[in-house]
């Protein structure tokens, strides 16, 4: 309980919880052949959400004012080029093409942790 709790209320459990849910959108836009050039708006849109989020205090105003979510749901109903019941399984060259949106997103993230750990090593350990 007390976990569930300290992850409830761990200051980056809604940024988390964004991410993932832009993720699914992300993937279940490929299953309705949305467009290449929307699938990489979608994904601009998520990383911008990212890279606003990173300055302290601003980046929770920003996030209040972007949701990225509510608006690749927005780009996935006006550009969804099939209906629900079709949209099984998307193209290859889509799957591929959202990977490597994925791939890009993921790389930004480790990339600010392995700043973030390497500035509070510094911290810690200053040079003599």
């Amino acid at each position: 309980m007390a976990l569930t709790r300290s992850l409830i209320l761990s200051p980056a459990s809604g940024d988390v919880a964004t991410a993932l849910i832009a993720l699914y959108v992300l993937v279940s836009a490929v299953r309705y052949r949305v467009p290449k050039i929307t699938l990489l708006r979608m994904g601009l849109n998520i990383a911008i959400y990212f890279l606003g989020n990173l300055v302290p205090w601003v980046g929770d105003l920003f996030a209040a004012w972007w949701k990225p979510n509510m608006r690749n749901l927005a780009l996935l109903r006006k550009r969804a080029t099939v209906s629900a019941e079709a949209a099984h399984k998307g193209r290859s060259s889509d799957w591929l093409f959202v990977g490597a949106i994925i791939l890009v997103l993921l790389t930004m993230l480790f990339g600010t942790l392995a700043v973030s750990v390497f500035v509070i090593w510094y911290i810690f350990h200053p040079a003599a």
